[in-house]
């Protein structure tokens, strides 16, 4: 392997040399050595990097150590009361052209007496979903549901805004809110209706489950991405006492909470949690039950992918800088205004690891020489603990999840770490974004109604086919591959100088980098070109696939 990689890095030994001296290798090798100004200009970033990252890791880790503490905590619906309270279904829609038809089929079918029951479909749509989904609720109508169409000519506000002017015509106490890509099952609104015989109750939120989680590996790890934040973090937090936060879906609301604590606010990305947390600030409690479970459907394209996680990032860090102060001030308990900070700063992780990618190669040469000792005393426990926590994390949420079967997740495990560092370029550009008062708008994530399991399973028709306007990444890929390349330059690097032991870390590197770049480059492209090869010499799928 060594000799692989000697003839790749040839040309780059005189840089490393260049470093060498610079670092005094001489020096380290006699012991006499004692760090220059331009050596703790590459030692102290990255020690601060490692233990911010360490501290969040750790937080994982406190997490994981709460829900297991309070899992048996988890409430149990109670039944609904005999005289139902009047609820208003609201269903946020932009351009939703594949998807509307499937929502509205959903709540045309929930078990709820109709006398008692209001769904409003709120449409932003500049395209052809505004003519469907008018046709759609007129149908509906005419066959006796009680459904009404609101369209509005212009998007301020974006979801929070069509919220907001829904609710003026809301006749519901009670708000039940199911954003285009999910299908809420019958019994749902029994199932929460319950929970608001306590009048200090202003939420409860539902888990959300996955329709087309089996259609591809980038979905695959979405899921289980999204298991951890529904089992470990909403059950930690919910279930110990902690603030969380309502997920803008597949969740009900009580109509004088959302009054009391300030309406739907547009000022961050991210205006359910927003709303939470002032909610919450105002003693109002919040359920959250894992047995409420509502479908839906994840992102099956990587821009679209990322656009819903640059989306969540910016919004949590524009949330923290609008309510931390309000929560710092509050009487709340230290643990919450704790966990509060951790849950709404978590995204500062991503420009930290940006920069962890960039630091390494000065930072393991540097280290490196100072010898083996220094190197697993200081840097290896700061590596598990930023690292190995996230893995822990996720397994723990499928255990629970699939105690049967979560074991044959595991080999999903580094693409989850992988995908996460290769999305950290394009999250850490929100998050500074966020910091610098940058605003920007709602952008949605694109649906397709893609139900089935991919290649050969029961998709009809491809999602690349389908008419969208799809939002390129830009600049983002090309960075991502030069990251990718310096990276594999680091690995050289380590093998050349029998530095093995960091190989496997700047491996999940190089691997999230190269996948998200190429995924955002290439995924459609070759989806087409699959496409486009006659169905008969395409390889038929084995059984078990179908």
């Amino acid at each position: 392997m060594r000799l692989l990689f000697a003839s790749w890095i040839a040309p780059a030994n005189g840089l490393i040399h260049h470093f060498q001296i610079i670092f005094r290798r001489d020096e380290y090798l006699q012991g006499i050595y004692q760090p220059n100004a331009f050596d703790l200009s590459i030692l102290i970033p990255y020690f601060a990097i490692l233990i911010v990252l360490s501290i969040y890791g750790i937080h994982r880790y406190h997490l994981t150590y709460l829900y297991l503490k309070n899992k048996h905590r988890a409430p149990k619906a109670p039944p609904p009361p005999e005289d139902l309270p009047r609820v208003t279904v609201q269903l946020p829609i932009y351009n939703e052209r594949y998807v509307i038809g499937r929502l509205l089929e959903a709540v045309t079918r929930l078990d709820y007496p109709r006398d008692r029951l209001e769904i409003q479909v709120l449409d932003d749509s500049t395209d052809e979903t505004r003519i469907l989904c008018s046709r759609l609720v007129s149908d509906y109508a005419r066959a006796g549901y009680p459904i009404t169409y609101l369209h509005r000519d212009h998007r301020e506000g974006f979801k929070a805004g069509a919220l907001a002017e829904g609710l003026k015509t809301a006749t519901g106490e009670l708000i039940a809110i199911f954003d285009a890509d999910f299908v809420p099952p019958p019994a749902i609104l029994r199932q929460m209706v319950g929970y608001f015989r306590d009048p200090r109750v202003a939420v409860v939120q539902g888990r959300w489950t996955w329709i087309n989680r089996s259609y591809s590996n980038l979905t695959e790890v979405e899921a289980i991405l999204l298991d951890g934040h529904f089992v470990v973090e909403h059950g930690g937090r919910a279930f110990s006492g902690r603030f969380f936060n309502f997920n803008g879906t597949a969740g009900m609301w009580r109509r004088s909470a959302i009054e009391d604590a300030g309406g739907w606010q547009h000022d961050t990305l991210t205006e359910d949690t927003d709303l939470s947390y002032r909610a919450q600030l105002k003693g109002w409690k919040f359920i959250y039950d894992p047995t409420i479970e509502c479908p839906s459907e994840l992102p099956v394209e990587m821009n679209a992918f990322r656009t819903q996680q640059a989306r969540w990032a910016k919004g949590l860090i524009q949330t923290a800088k609008k309510l931390l102060p309000a929560i710092w001030r509050s009487p709340q308990p230290l643990r919450i205004k704790l966990e509060a900070t951790f849950h709404l700063t978590a995204n500062i992780a991503y420009p930290l690891m940006v920069l962890l990618a960039l630091v390494l190669l000065p930072a393991m040469i540097v280290r490196f020489y100072q010898g083996w000792f220094q190197m697993l005393y200081l840097d290896l426990p700061l590596f598990l603990a930023s690292t190995c926590s996230v893995s822990s994390f996720y397994m723990l949420a499928q255990r629970e999840l699939y105690p049967e079967s979560w074991r044959s997740r595991l080999r999903y495990l580094p693409f989850l770490m992988g995908t996460g560092i290769g999305l950290s370029l394009t999250n850490a550009k929100v998050v500074l974004e966020a910091l610098l008062g940058v605003r920007s708008e709602f952008v949605r994530t694109a649906k397709y109604r893609i139900e089935g399991c991919g290649s050969g399973g029961q998709e009809t028709e491809g999602w690349e086919r389908k008419k969208y306007v799809r939002r390129r990444a830009g600049w983002i890929p090309f960075a991502e591959l030069a990251l990718a390349g310096y990276l594999l330059f680091n690995i050289a690097y380590c093998f050349s100088v029998e530095n093995y032991l960091t190989v496997p870390f700047l491996m999940l590197f190089f691997m999230g980098y190269s996948y998200a770049s190429v995924m955002s480059l290439l995924q459609t492209p070759l989806r087409r070109a699959w496409n486009a090869v006659p169905a008969l010499l395409r390889p038929r799928p084995a059984a078990s696939e179908t």
